[in-house]
């Protein structure tokens, strides 16, 4: 018989996952409402300019239904948009890496806003179409698209098309700019 004293044997150790090792990262703040706040503010100025218009006598549609229709999608957008942002927060920490995430895309938020600012500037001269489809381009960049060409292209068709339902269907008439001074149009 073996007189020395006996240890007892390690307890076996329950593994665990990687997610269960490190603590569940942290939620991030409220900054998915900002986009809903200012898709609904939008919305709400263009619903108040629509009340305001003077359009005495006009037929329907007339000048008011457009941004309504606008102003009301804008505000069902919005709300969705702020339920999500509740309901499945971003979270502030990349579960994958660890790292820190930002919380706004300022190069995208210049982008887009630069467009924006371009388009209202350059309207009257680069006349609807060019100046849409510089609009289109900027925000899809912002989005991060890298096919500059094909956003062009995809500008240019549906600034077209919007001016041609514009111009033909409702008989708006929107900024030709120098290209409409070379086709000898106002």
């Amino acid at each position: 018989m073996d007189t020395t004293p006996s240890t007892p044997a390690p307890a076996p150790q329950a593994t665990q996952s990687p997610a269960e090792a490190s603590p569940r990262p942290a939620r991030g703040g409220r900054s998915g409402l900002v986009m809903p706040l200012l898709l609904a503010a939008i919305s709400v100025f263009l619903l108040v300019g629509a009340a305001t218009l003077d359009a005495v006598g006009t037929e329907f549609p007339g000048p008011r239904f457009l941004p309504v229709i606008l102003a009301v999608v804008g505000l069902v957008l919005a709300a969705i948009l702020a339920v999500g942002a509740i309901r499945h927060p971003e979270p502030s920490v990349d579960p994958t890496t660890g790292a820190a995430r930002p919380r706004t895309d300022l190069v995208a938020l210049a982008w887009v806003g630069g467009g924006f600012l371009a388009f209202a500037l350059l309207l009257t001269y680069l006349g609807w179409i060019l100046a849409g489809a510089l609009l289109f381009w900027c925000t899809s960049h912002g989005f991060g698209s890298r096919r500059p060409g094909f956003d062009v292209l995809l500008g240019l068709f549906l600034a077209s098309a919007v001016y041609l339902i514009f111009g033909t269907g409702l008989g708006l008439v929107l900024p030709t700019g120098f290209l409409g001074m070379l086709g000898g149009g106002a």
